[in-house]
């Protein structure tokens, strides 16, 4: 997934119930096979019995061993994060590791080994979502390790790492307007995209670090492991355990467990603003009354005096006045307390394509040159700022 997390500590806040728990007769027929608990894979070839019936894109089921030697044995400098899930590494699939493969460099998300149900599901979720759906502005999946106790996924390399990281940076240039609108944009396809597959999807974890960049800052969704599938026919919902992020969960499913592609919306508010305020969701060292950002923030968006006082200060006043009320009220819409009155991702979308600017880099964008790297594997060649 690039490097998806940052080397720190991950702003995560699991929201976790026993409340709702997931009921059989609630599944569609695909999640009832590939969520049973006896039926879990332990090997490839029931990885892909699995897969069978949905696999629309092929899947390289690779050794433990061949991961070693894509990553130098789990070198410690290609550690490019960690999460809940366990850490990323950067790796260089090269022509000799196995025939027919051409090189690449990729990033290896490994299992941290618990073992957890919990833990094998989300992972079996990412290879079943992401075997069957396909699109621009979804991480790539590679393949997969399913070998005695290792759980690994591989995954194409996004070279500017996660939103969150690049949003939220000490270090780095803030991103400017125009990227941001980008961002939005591209996640939002991407959404959108899930909502109306044939069988619709409903991500359930939308938040800046599972959002990644490439060089161009193309927008790529990652990390299905909470992914569910949506509801079909009559049904308005699905009823599942309340899984996500705090500050980022719709707050009707928190109450309910009733999970719509409307929650998706929301969460889609709640980046689209700190897109805007360059904040966090949840920020513990603000002042109490500004330290959820959805609270503070949402009375204003509506109000244009005010409006500018809660932009991003580090934009500088750089960015097009009617383009910030236009993302802010389309924020103020995803954001509505009742589900039914947000917009659908399409219409999103389309409100966002006129507030693009065609062409337009950051001014702290620097040129690139074609780095060629003699790796313990091979020789690679990548992109790099100069």
């Amino acid at each position: 997934m690039g490097n998806c997390c940052c080397r720190g500590q991950p702003s995560i806040y699991r929201v976790s119930s026993n409340a709702k728990s997931e009921s059989p007769k609630d599944k569609s027929p695909s999640q009832n096979a590939r969520m049973d608990h006896t039926k879990m894979p332990s090997n490839p070839e029931e990885v892909e019995d699995l897969r069978r019936s949905s696999a629309t894109n092929p899947l390289i089921a690779f050794s433990f061993d061949e991961l070693k030697i894509i990553t130098c044995n789990f070198r410690q400098d290609y550690m490019l994060g960690g999460g809940g899930f366990g850490n990323v590494y950067k790796g260089y699939i090269t022509e000799d590791l196995r025939e027919g493969l051409q090189p690449i460099t990729v990033a290896v998300k490994v299992h941290d080994g618990d073992n957890s149900y919990q833990g094998h599901r989300e992972w079996l979720a990412e290879v079943i979502f992401l075997g069957q759906l396909s699109h621009p502005n979804l991480v790539k999946l590679i393949g997969y390790c399913c070998e005695a106790e290792h759980r690994v996924l591989i995954y194409e390399y996004m070279a500017r790492g996660s939103v969150e990281n690049n949003l939220f940076s000490r270090v780095l240039l803030p991103l400017p307007w125009s990227i941001r609108m980008k961002i939005a944009f591209g996640a939002a396809k991407g959404l959108a995209f899930l909502h109306e597959a044939e069988k619709p999807v409903i991500y359930r974890d939308f938040k800046t670090s599972n959002i990644l960049l490439d060089l161009e800052y193309n927008t790529k969704l990652s990390d299905f492991g909470l992914a569910k599938d949506g509801p079909v026919g009559d049904k308005s919902h699905v009823s599942t355990r309340i899984m996500g992020t705090y500050g980022y969960a719709a707050p009707e499913y928190i109450m309910t467990g009733h999970l719509t592609p409307r929650s998706d919306v929301y969460s889609f508010g709640v980046v689209l603003l700190e897109l805007l305020t360059g904040r966090r969701s949840l920020d513990k060292s603000k002042p109490a009354r500004e330290q959820n950002l959805t609270d503070w923030a949402v009375p204003l968006l509506r109000e244009k005096k005010k409006l500018l006082n809660i932009i991003d200060p580090r934009l500088d006043g750089d960015y097009p006045i009617k383009s910030v009320h236009k993302a802010a009220m389309l924020a103020y819409h995803c954001l509505n307390r009742n589900p039914k009155a947000r917009p659908l991702m399409r219409d999103i979308v389309d409100s966002l394509e006129p507030l693009q600017i065609p062409g337009e880099v950051p001014t702290s964008e620097k040129p690139t040159l074609t780095v060629i790297t003699d790796t313990p594997n091979g020789v690679i060649k990548e992109k790099v700022q100069t």
